[in-house]
C-alpha cells in the first residue's frame, strides 16, 4: 500500500463518497448550489455543481491537494525546477506565453529573451508570407502551407487552426500531414501547386521517422513538379534544434526556428511549433492565443485551491477515477470549430498521466490517467450518449460551448444550447420508474406493456458533468481553455505523485518499430522474434495473405 491510499484524508474521502445522496437531493437541499459551485476566470465560466460532491467532499479534496503539496509543486514548475526527474528537465511551456518583461532563469539564462527572439523571427516570416512578399521559385506568392509533424508537433497546430477557422487569412490554406501511411501525404498533395506551396517541417531532432519520411517524400514531389535543390530554401522551413541536418537538407539557416528540451511535444503549440497557426491567423491573433494561456497561468499560480479552476477540475477527476472507479472521461464540444479538442485533450492527458509508478519508482496501487474520448455535440447524442445515460459505467463528462456563435443562423444556436444544457440536466436527474410510468399513463398500451417500457426508460441519473462556457470562441478564450486542461492534467499527476512529462511507453514503440522495419527489409525470413511477429512480418513481405 502506498502512503497516498493509506492516508487519513484518502479514507475520509472514501467514506464521504459512500454517504452522499443523489444529486437530485443535493440540489433540492441547497438552492444556492450553482452560485457556490461555479466560477468565472480568464473568459471562461465553469459550472461544477452537477458533480457528486457537497461542501464536505470539496473540502476533503482540497485537503488531499494540500497533503500532496500541490501549491509547492505548482511553484516548482513555474520556477523552472527540473520536475521531469527521469530526463532531468525543467517543464517550462508556461515561459512560451510569458510577457517580454518576465524573467525566468534556467541554467543561468533568461529563457524569456530566447522566446521573444523567436516570436520576433516568426512575426517577420508570417508578415512576408501573409503579405505575398515571400515568393516561390517562379516568383509567385504562397497560397498553401503543408505542415509536417507527428504527435504534439502535429496535433496542437492542427486542432488550433481548425478551432480558429474564422480568423484565417483569406490568401492561405493549410494541410496537415502526420501519418507515415503514404495515402495521407499523397491525398494532401493532390491539387497543390509546387510553385505556391510552403512546407513547414517540425521535428526536434530532424530525424523523427514519420516526419522525416514525409518530408523526404514532399521534397521528391517538389522536385518532380519542377523545383530544384536550390529552390528548397524558398519552399521548406523547419522547426528543429538540429540546424546542421536542416541546412544539409537544403533549408536556409535563416528559415530554421528553434525548439527547446524544456518544452514537451504535447505542450509545444505555443512555441515555433505553432508557426502554421501564426501563418493562418496572423501574429496578432497568435499572440492573443498566448495571452489567453498566460491569463490562465496567472490564475493557476496564484488562486487559492478552492477558487482555482484547474485545481477544481483536476481534483474532481481524481475523485471519479480513484473513488468511483471511473475508467474514462468524455469531452463534448458544442461548437463545430472545437470538434478536434477531444483528440487534443486525449493526447495531453493520456500521454502525460498514463503511468504506473511514482516519481521514486514505486508501483502505484490506485488508478491513474483515465481514457479520454469524446466528440461533437449534438452528433454524439444520437450515438454514444445512450451509454452515458443508461450504461453501467460511470463516465464523467465535460460540456464545452460558446454562448455566441461565429455563424448565427436562425434557431441553430438556441437549439444547440438547449441540447447542451438538456443533456447535463438529464445526466444529473435521470428518470425514475414512477416518472416513466406516469409519462405512459395516457397511452393506449396495456398496463403490462406500460410497466415493461417504463423499466426500459428508467435512467439512474447522478451522472457527473462540468459545463464550460465562454462568450465567444476567440484566440484568447481558446488559449485559456487549452491552458486550463494543461494545468488540470498537472494537478492529477501531482496528486498521484507521477511524472506527467516523460513518455517512455512512446519510446519503446519507436525502438521496436525500427527493429521491425529492419527485419521487413532484410534479405531472409524474420524468425528471431515471437511467433506472431515473425509470421506477420513474413506475410507482409510476401505481399499477400
Amino acid at each position: 500500500m502506498t502512503q497516498l491510499t493509506t492516508s487519513q484524508i484518502w479514507q475520509q474521502i472514501k467514506n464521504n463518497t459512500q454517504s452522499l445522496p443523489h444529486m437530485r437531493e443535493l440540489f433540492a437541499q441547497n438552492p444556492q448550489r450553482f452560485e457556490q459551485m461555479s466560477l468565472s476566470e480568464c473568459g471562461l465560466m465553469l459550472d461544477y455543481s452537477k458533480n457528486r460532491v457537497d461542501a464536505d467532499t470539496l473540502s476533503l479534496l482540497f485537503k488531499l491537494a494540500e497533503q500532496a503539496n500541490l501549491s509547492d509543486k505548482i511553484s516548482a514548475m513555474f520556477n523552472g525546477n527540473k520536475i521531469n526527474n527521469t530526463e532531468q528537465r525543467a517543464v517550462l511551456h508556461t515561459a512560451l506565453r510569458a510577457p517580454a518583461t518576465t524573467s525566468i532563469n534556467l541554467d543561468g539564462n533568461n529563457i524569456v529573451d530566447e522566446v521573444q527572439q523567436t516570436l520576433s523571427k516568426m512575426a517577420e516570416f508570417v508578415e512576408q508570407v501573409q503579405s505575398g512578399a515571400w515568393l516561390g521559385y517562379t516568383g509567385k506568392s504562397i497560397t498553401d502551407i503543408v505542415s509536417i509533424g507527428i504527435g504534439g508537433s502535429f496535433l496542437g497546430p492542427k486542432i488550433v487552426t481548425q478551432a480558429l477557422r474564422p480568423y484565417w487569412s483569406k490568401q492561405l490554406n493549410c494541410h496537415f500531414v502526420a501519418n507515415v501511411d503514404a495515402t495521407s501525404i499523397c491525398e494532401k498533395l493532390k491539387g497543390l501547386n509546387a510553385e505556391t506551396t510552403l512546407f513547414v517541417m517540425s521535428s526536434k531532432s530532424f530525424g523523427t521517422q514519420e516526419t522525416l519520411t514525409n518530408t523526404l517524400s514532399a521534397k521528391d514531389w517538389f522536385i518532380n513538379q519542377g523545383g530544384s535543390q536550390q529552390d528548397i530554401a524558398k519552399h521548406f522551413v523547419a522547426v528543429t534544434s538540429n540546424v546542421a541536418k536542416a541546412t544539409e537538407f537544403g533549408m536556409d539557416a535563416n528559415n530554421i526556428f528553434p525548439m527547446w528540451d524544456w518544452v514537451g511535444g504535447r505542450y509545444s503549440l505555443w512555441s515555433a511549433i505553432g508557426l502554421p497557426i501564426a501563418l493562418l491567423i496572423g501574429m496578432d491573433n497568435f499572440k492573443a492565443l498566448l495571452a489567453g494561456a498566460y491569463d490562465m497561468d496567472k490564475h493557476f499560480a496564484s488562486a487559492p485551491l478552492a477558487q482555482n479552476m484547474p485545481v477544481i477540475m483536476g481534483m474532481l477527476s481524481v475523485l471519479y477515477g480513484n473513488f468511483h472507479n471511473a475508467q474514462s472521461h468524455v469531452i463534448l464540444t458544442y461548437d463545430h470549430y472545437l470538434r478536434g479538442l477531444p483528440a487534443y485533450f486525449q493526447q495531453l492527458d493520456m500521454e502525460s498521466n498514463g503511468k504506473s509508478v511514482t516519481l521514486n519508482g514505486t508501483d502505484v496501487d490506485y488508478s491513474t490517467g483515465p481514457v479520454i474520448w469524446g466528440g461533437e455535440g449534438t452528433n454524439g447524442q444520437h450515438a454514444y450518449h445512450q451509454l452515458l445515460h443508461q450504461g453501467t459505467a460511470l463516465i464523467p463528462a465535460d460540456f464545452i460551448m460558446p454562448i455566441q456563435s461565429h455563424n448565427p443562423l436562425g434557431e441553430h444556436h438556441n437549439q444547440l444550447a438547449s441540447n447542451c444544457f438538456g443533456q447535463t440536466q438529464a445526466l444529473m436527474q435521470g428518470r425514475t420508474y414512477e416518472e416513466a410510468l406516469s409519462e405512459l399513463a395516457n397511452t393506449s398500451l396495456p398496463d403490462e406493456q406500460k410497466q415493461l417500457i417504463a423499466k426500459h426508460k428508467v435512467m439512474e441519473g447522478n451522472k457527473p458533468s462540468n459545463t464550460l462556457l465562454m462568450d465567444k470562441l476567440t484566440p484568447t478564450t481558446l488559449g485559456a481553455l487549452i491552458a486550463l486542461y494543461e494545468h488540470r492534467t498537472f494537478v492529477q499527476g501531482a496528486i498521484w505523485d507521477i511524472n506527467s512529462f516523460d513518455q517512455w511507453g512512446v519510446e519503446l514503440g519507436k525502438v521496436l518499430g525500427n527493429d521491425v522495419l529492419e527485419r521487413i527489409g532484410a534479405a531472409s525470413d524474420a524468425n528471431e522474434l515471437d511467433a506472431s511477429s515473425n509470421a506477420l512480418i513474413n506475410l507482409f513481405r510476401s505481399g499477400k495473405i
